[in-house]
Parts: C-alpha cells; sequence; structure tokens
C-alpha cells in the first residue's frame, strides 16, 4: 500500500483536521508528558490547534478542556506523572456516555483523537471511535501505549517500562547493601499486576537469587520450596547463609506476606536452630516504581511514538496504535511501518487489543517465552 510522504500529510491535515485532543488515561506512566509534548509541537508544525483534555475519559464528558501550546508544555518532558491527570471512568462502559463523548469533540470541533494510556484507555478508544456506534460522529483516534506493566500487545516497548525497570533496579540495589551487611533475605514485590516483565527484567538486572512471576502458574506450595532452595543455596561451607534477593511481581498467586510466614516456617524446618538467625524482610515497592523523572529511553520512546501518531492522524489514519518495534511478525493488513520512524509502526487497534488479551492469560507464545526462559534461567540465578 502507497503511503503519504509528508507533503501529503500536511495537507491533509489542513483539509480535514483543525483541531486535534489529546487524553492521557488510567494509570500513569513516566514518559506521558513527554508524549504529550511531542504530540502538541508536531501538530503545531502543522497549523494544527490542540486541545489537552484533563482528567481522561470522565474530564472528555465534563468538557475539561486545556488549550497546549507550545509554552505550555515546553518543560514538561522532564517530570513524571501526567500534565493532563489521569482517572478511572466506568461510565465509559456505557453506550449513553460514549454517544456524549463523541457530540463533546463535534461541539469543540475536535476532527481526531490522540489516547495515551494502557489497555482500559485503548479499548475506550476502539468503542469510542467505533463507525456503527457512532456512525458520522465517530471521531478518527490514534493510541499510544502506556504502561509500567509493558502489557500491551503488539509493541515491543511501552512509556514507562523503562523508568520503572530502572526505579526497581535501583531500589534492588540499595536493598542488597544492607542485605549483604545482615546475611538478610529480602522478598521485593513489584508492581506487574498479571503481567511479570518487570520482576522478570528487573531480576536479571539487579543479579536477584530468584524471580516469581504469574505466567509461571505455579501454585503456591511450589513458590515457597523456591523460596527455599533459593536461601539454602546461599550457604557457604560451614553452614551459613548469606543474603538473598528474591523479586516477586504483585500478580503471584500467594501474597507477599503469606510467602514470608511460610519460608520462615520451612527455613525452620530444614535448618532447626539456625534458621533463628535467618532474617527474613519485605519491601512492597508499590507506587514508587510508577514515579521519578522518566529515564532518556521514555522520553525518547513517548516523543517517537507521538510524532508517528500525530502524523498518521493528520494522513487520515484511525483506529491504529503507534508501536515500537512489535516483538512479533505481523501481516500487512495488521501493521505497516511508519515512514517518519524506521523503529515505530502503526498496528491495527483490534488486533491490538486481542493479542494484549493473550498476553495477560498468558497464552501468547511471547507470554510462554517469556515465562520458559526465566524458568530456565533459575538454576543460574541460585550460583
Amino acid at each position: 500500500m502507497e503511503r503519504p510522504a509528508l507533503g501529503v500529510v500536511q495537507s491533509s491535515a489542513m483539509g480535514t483536521v483543525k483541531t486535534i485532543g489529546i487524553l492521557t488515561s488510567g494509570g500513569d506512566a513516566p514518559g506521558m508528558n513527554a508524549a504529550v509534548r511531542a504530540a502538541t509541537m508536531v501538530a503545531l508544525s502543522f497549523g494544527i490547534r490542540v486541545l489537552g483534555i484533563r482528567r481522561g475519559y470522565r474530564g472528555l464528558l465534563e468538557e475539561q478542556f486545556v488549550e497546549l501550546t507550545g509554552a505550555n508544555v515546553d518543560e514538561i518532558f522532564r517530570d513524571g506523572g501526567t500534565m493532563l491527570h489521569s482517572t478511572r471512568c466506568l461510565e465509559f462502559h456505557s453506550v449513553e456516555a460514549r454517544d456524549r463523548a463523541r457530540g463533546v469533540l463535534r461541539e469543540h470541533g475536535i476532527g481526531g483523537l490522540i489516547v495515551i494510556g494502557g489497555n482500559g484507555s485503548l479499548a475506550g478508544a476502539l468503542a469510542l471511535s467505533d463507525p456503527q456506534e457512532g456512525g458520522e460522529l465517530a471521531p478518527s483516534v490514534i493510541g499510544i501505549p502506556a504502561s509500567i506493566d509493558n502489557d500491551i500487545g503488539l509493541t515491543g516497548m511501552s512509556i514507562g517500562v523503562d523508568t520503572a525497570m530502572n526505579t526497581i533496579v535501583e531500589a534492588c540495589d540499595k536493598i542488597s547493601d544492607t542485605a549483604n551487611a545482615h546475611d538478610r533475605t529480602f522478598i521485593v514485590e513489584v508492581m506487574g499486576r498479571h503481567c511479570g516483565y518487570l520482576a522478570m527484567t528487573a531480576g536479571i538486572a539487579s543479579g536477584a537469587d530468584l524471580v516469581l512471576f504469574p505466567e509461571a502458574g505455579r501454585p503456591p506450595g511450589e513458590i515457597v520450596e523456591s523460596a527455599v532452595k533459593a536461601v539454602l543455596g546461599k550457604q557457604d561451607a560451614s553452614g551459613q547463609v548469606g543474603s538473598t534477593l528474591i523479586i516477586k511481581a504483585e500478580g503471584v498467586e500467594i501474597p507477599t506476606d503469606e510467602l514470608k510466614s511460610r519460608l520462615d516456617a520451612r527455613l525452620d524446618e530444614e535448618l532447626g536452630v539456625k534458621a533463628n538467625t535467618i532474617e527474613t524482610r519485605v519491601t512492597v515497592l508499590g507506587h514508587v516504581v510508577r514515579g521519578g523523572r522518566p529515564s532518556a529511553f521514555d522520553r525518547l520512546l513517548g516523543a517517537r511514538l507521538a510524532n508517528v501518531a500525530v502524523r498518521a492522524l493528520l494522513a487520515g489514519a484511525t483506529r491504529k496504535m503507534a508501536a515500537w518495534m512489535p516483538p512479533v511478525e505481523l501481516p500487512e493488513e495488521v501493521a505497516e511501518r511508519s515512514d517518519f520512524d524506521p523503529y515505530c509502526w502503526l498496528v491495527d487497534l483490534p488486533a491490538t487489543l486481542a493479542e494484549t488479551e493473550t498476553l495477560l492469560r498468558g497464552d501468547s507464545p511471547l507470554a510462554r517465552w517469556r515465562a520458559s526462559a526465566i524458568d530456565d534461567l533459575e538454576d543460574v540465578f541460585s550460583i
């Protein structure tokens, strides 16, 4: 399929789209602001007016608009979170709410919408742009993947993942200092919901002795035994047990406090009185993982995806997502490489959401590969 050149994009934009909207939705991710800034600057370069929609889909329904200019987005790329704010909007699941949203977009002259967010946000974008449901009021929509969990299908990386991973590694490095000083075992819980990507990658990067992630599908008893094996594997010739670092994704079936209690009990069985000298500690990083200034990679990723997304929107594309190096081979009807960035693709939004569902279930080839790769490394971790 022949793709539009830059001049055609500009002509299309000037002829049909006069104003675009940008919203961030769902969980915040470092790098969202970089995407907002880049999308704004690219649109302005074509003479397109940009309206930011505050607080996601709820803000759309409540008409919370702010005009975005070069001046008010110039410095935001350094900041975590999102300057447009974000919130959940269960009301948007109804056709009536989406009809109202389409009417609001029409009233404000918004000819296209950029949605920056995760699975739920992209699902909202798909429903909002449904031509059968919305008819001629259905807006053109392009999504940009932003989720620290890296749980969105058909994109190799989502905005926020790199910063979150670096935050976890930095925390684990600091925890390891005190763990080594006192020969302690630390269980560090990280975010990720049903996706263990952060735990897996941070585990390798931080030199963890064991990584626990939901894709493995292990029952609690097996998880406990793996933890026991990891701790006992740190015994030296004198029987002294050294420090152990266990990274656990929050989506793993067994709660972290229960894992600690059962690990302590099993160590007592194995070591008797010596087990009393093994101190186990739990650190839940929680929302610390979401925050902080975005890494250089997340700033670049947000900017590059936004550049491709805006140019696609102005060229007449809709119901697509700007993706970073899809991790699987895709047919032409599902994905095409961007003419403006060789690392970015435009992928079909329905296909993206379908692949996301299989990824979260652990059924996709990518999810199975991630799980098997970390499982194969378990004995390596313990060396």
